[in-house]
């Protein structure tokens, strides 16, 4: 009996350590989508129907698509916006260096902070009888709702969005800007090219496919996110989780097919997303070698 080798030994040990890992990919991940996808060309006795998704054209669908749409396009924008001006403080301002570390960690924590937690977070700040909104009425004499804010609108879900969605541009756009070299600003500084002249002709050329790539992630990261906005506005904004919870576990609106069919239609566009991400990702890495 032939003795394996110590390198053929060491790879297989290596293929054992990834195994729980592939495990979990795939009872969590793989399968569930793949019974998603079936799911959402079957009707209730198994058979093929592409009613299903036909359903997904009908106006109340596609109207909380298009609002889904908007959330994820704005909170990814203002995201992007927010995260960047930060990340370009921390890197290239004059900020002390000991900033660069709590402000990196906190931004880690803050991005995965989400759901119940953050809903009630903001509810206790902005709700009516929040913290801010109760300060401002009594101190200053603003009322804030009186005012049109609503914490339970379209801009108030937006805003609690931004909670995650700025520490995680700051996360990914730092190593970007990192990248920048310091011979790029001296040369055209020698050239006689000013700040802005610099950034709107190397620095921001040279950033445009992590910055469109990370605005392509955070638009995927707010599109799926469902346990924020139901714990938040509960069903009085129809974005498409919320649509997607009412069809496969709700009591009126029960339909799980029809649910199969609303999260691939989430699986299709936030798949996109994710490839625009890595495409432009593998681009910008080449752009910074």
């Amino acid at each position: 009996m032939t003795t394996p080798s110590p390198a053929r030994r060491q790879l297989q040990l290596n293929w054992l350590g990834i195994l729980p890992f592939a495990l979990f990919a795939l009872l969590f991940l793989l399968l569930p989508t793949m019974n998603i996808v079936l799911g959402a060309f079957r009707d209730p006795a198994g058979t093929f129907t592409l009613a299903n998704i036909a359903g997904l054209f009908s106006p109340s669908i596609l109207a909380s698509y298009w609002i889904s749409i908007k959330i994820s396009v704005a909170s990814a924008f203002f995201g992007c916006l927010i995260g960047f001006a930060v990340a370009a403080a921390m890197v290239l301002g004059n900020l002390p260096q000991w900033i660069r570390g709590p402000l990196l960690t906190f931004s880690g924590v803050a991005s995965n902070f989400a759901g119940v937690p953050l809903a009630f977070a903001f509810l206790a700040t902005l709700g009516r009888l929040g913290l801010v909104t109760v300060a401002l009425r009594e101190w200053f004499g603003f009322n804030l709702y009186a005012h049109g804010f609503n914490l339970l609108s379209f801009w108030g879900l937006t805003l609690t969005y931004l909670f995650f969605q700025i520490p995680l541009m700051i996360l990914i756009i730092t190593p970007a800007l990192d990248g920048l070299k310091r011979e790029w600003r001296e040369a055209a500084s020698v050239l006689g090219a000013t700040g802005p002249q610099y950034w709107r002709m190397v620095a921001l050329p040279i950033l445009f496919p992590s910055l469109l790539g990370t605005f392509a992630l955070l638009f995927a990261n707010a599109f799926g996110a469902v346990a924020t906005a139901y714990a938040l506005t509960g069903s009085s904004l129809s974005i498409v989780p919320i649509v997607l919870f009412a069809q496969i576990r709700g009591d009126v609106l029960q339909d799980p097919h029809l649910g199969y069919a609303l999260a691939f239609g989430m699986i299709f566009i936030t798949g996109i997303a994710n490839a625009v991400y890595v495409t432009l990702r593998a681009r910008a890495e080449r752009w910074m070698k």
